[in-house]
C-alpha cells in the first residue's frame, strides 16, 4: 500500500485548483478595504452606479439566520450549575452588605466621637 502512495503524483496546476478558498464569516465576506478618500463605486455622482443594499425583510431574515447559528453554538449552563452560582452569588452579596454596614457604623461612631471631642 505504502509502494502505490509513493507512486501518485500530482501536477501544480491541480494542486492550486484543489486549495479551498479562506472561511467566509456568517454575516458575508467582510468589506473590502479602501484608501482614505478614495471616491466610492460609479464615481460618487449622485445615482448613477448606484450598488443595491438589501431591503428590510432580506436583512431581518439574516439576522435571524445568523442568531439562529450562533445560539446553537451557545454551552448551556445545567440546572445544577445555575443553582451552585447563584447560592455562591447570595452569599457574596449578603457578606459583602454585612462588611459594609459594619464598616459603616464604625466611621460613624468614630466621627461623632471625634466631634464631641472637638467640641461640636
Amino acid at each position: 500500500m505504502a509502494e502505490k502512495l509513493d507512486d501518485i503524483s500530482v501536477r501544480e496546476e491541480e494542486l492550486e485548483l484543489e486549495t479551498e478558498p479562506a472561511p467566509v464569516a456568517p454575516g458575508g465576506e467582510p468589506p473590502k478595504k479602501v484608501k482614505r478618500g478614495a471616491l466610492p463605486p460609479g464615481g460618487g455622482r449622485g445615482g448613477r452606479g448606484r450598488t443595491t443594499t438589501p431591503g428590510f425583510i432580506a436583512r431581518t431574515a439574516q439576522f435571524l439566520r445568523d442568531t439562529r447559528a450562533e445560539m446553537r453554538r451557545v454551552s448551556w449552563p445545567t440546572a445544577n450549575e445555575v443553582k451552585n452560582t447563584t447560592i455562591i452569588t447570595l452569599i457574596a452579596v449578603i457578606f459583602f452588605a454585612l462588611y459594609l454596614f459594619a464598616v459603616d457604623r464604625v466611621w460613624a461612631f468614630l466621627i461623632d466621637h471625634l466631634r464631641t471631642l472637638l467640641g461640636g
